[in-house]
């Protein structure tokens, strides 16, 4: 947890190259909060004073390896786990890229999914990290033994899910640079980033050449106002020497085997039938039975979580692996960042990767959650936004008449989604729309 109270003083946040398999390593909850007063000015020169709320990691080995992390934030559910964070760490690329994972659930519910942190060794021999975890002390350790220094810290997003340990996870670099995204907002309080208990941040442009990792990495900025209640802003980066691309949330991989990460309580726990797999059971007769501990029973949790994490309301979840088997394996927009937001800008997202394909000859890519890193050609990430295509227009298109028959066709089966699963979803858009809380579809680009 991270948080900041600002208080005038009286004077003044194959595609898959492998899948994970389940495991759980457990650990005890431990102590306390920690709270800090930190004199800062503010821009007419008055001294204020922010209080810093952050989590802190247990001291000592009885934590479980230090995976205790107080966590309890997050609105309108709260993001778990609550007190206990295991961080698995993977050499993505020899000597040049790690991976950084931890179990990220939705409040109090069973259902959970892997969270990313990427970290990258630049040519100064120093580190750069992307979008931040939990710093729980067996992150950290995880961190230092890469044996170099961590000079920058990128928040890619405004998604609060990743927000909310940047400024933790920059407390225990002090001597890092903090980058973030720009138009960062919340809901339902807009609350300046300093809440977050995020100083001093720099802010990251659009093909910005003056960045300090300017040379080694580049970035493209998605910034996207008209969605509704606040703007959709993500930041994609390009490491040239590795050809990796870095996302968000942009596209994702299920995997068929869930995360490493995620405990195999949490695979049971939804495995179980409980009141949302009677919900859409579709009448059938739903058993009562304890749930034994098998590799049946946790796959069946996994393909559980993945349908209601990219559905919302799957249409059958007592039955879920004909959906499941239709949205793993293949690099896909999620449903939900497709219907909600990328459909009401077609235009925008269009010339963000077109501009992807034209300028980064990536050929992986890393998103924030999910399958890491994923083999994937430029062909295979405009596939999966193929869908593009019907709502602008044929006459919007600006890639060659090859390129786009070959990604059309592969855009077909990365597009689709099963129509019943998307009727929760779909109807949640409509309501939205309805109430003013995001767009309707733009149609056409501007001339």
């Amino acid at each position: 947890m991270a948080a900041a109270i600002t208080v005038p003083s009286p004077k003044s946040s194959s595609l898959a190259s492998r899948e994970l398999n389940s495991g759980f390593l457990g650990g005890s909850p431990s102590r306390s909060l920690c709270f800090q007063v930190k004199p800062r000015r503010s821009k007419d020169r008055r001294k204020e004073v922010s209080l810093v709320v952050a989590a802190a990691a247990a001291s000592g080995e009885a934590s479980g390896g230090g995976r205790f992390y107080f966590n309890f934030t997050g609105f309108p559910f709260p993001l778990g786990p609550f007190l206990n964070r295991r961080t698995i760490r993977y050499e993505a690329v020899k000597d040049s890229i790690w991976l950084f994972e931890q179990e990220q659930a939705l409040g109090f519910s069973s259902v959970s999914t892997n969270i990313r942190m990427t970290v990258i060794k630049l040519k100064s021999g120093g580190l750069w990290v992307h979008a931040p975890i939990a710093p729980t002390k067996e992150c950290i350790q995880l961190v230092k033994e890469l044996g170099a220094p961590v000079e920058y810290i990128i928040l890619p997003t405004f998604a609060y899910e990743h927000k909310i340990f940047v400024g933790p996870f920059s407390r225990k670099f002090p001597q890092a640079q903090v980058w973030v995204a720009p138009r960062q907002w919340s809901w339902p309080l807009n609350l300046p980033l300093e809440f977050f208990g995020i100083f001093r941040a720099k802010t990251l442009k659009d093909e910005d050449p003056s960045t300090p990792w300017a040379d080694e990495i580049e970035q493209k900025v998605l910034s996207s106002p008209e969605v509704g209640i606040g703007p959709y802003v993500e930041v994609a980066f390009y490491h040239k020497r590795t050809r990796t691309m870095l996302v968000t949330d942009a596209v994702i991989y299920v995997p068929r085997q869930p995360p490493e990460c995620i405990s195999k309580e949490s695979l049971l726990s939804s495995a179980k039938n409980g009141l949302a797999v009677k919900i859409l059971s579709k009448g059938k007769e739903v058993p009562e039975e304890p749930v034994v501990d098998n590799q049946m029973n946790r796959q069946k949790g996994w393909e559980r979580m993945v349908l209601q994490i990219l559905f919302l309301g799957p249409s059958n979840l007592l039955e879920p692996n004909a959906s499941f088997s239709q949205m793993s394996q293949k690099l896909i927009v999620s449903p939900i960042v497709k219907t909600l937001v990328f459909s009401k800008v077609p235009e925008k997202v269009r010339d963000w990767i077109d501009r992807i394909a034209r300028d980064w000859r990536f050929k992986r890519i890393i998103p924030a959650h999910f399958a890491g890193p994923i083999n994937a050609s430029r062909s295979d990430f405009l596939a999966a936004f193929a869908f593009l295509d019907d709502l602008l227009g044929e006459r919007y298109v600006t890639r060659p008449s090859l390129s786009l028959l070959f990604t059309s066709l592969l855009g077909k089966a990365a597009s689709y989604f099963p129509p019943d699963d998307m009727r929760t979803l779909s109807s949640l858009d409509q309501f939205l729309v309805s109430v003013g809380a995001v767009k309707k579809t733009v149609s056409g680009r501007k001339k």
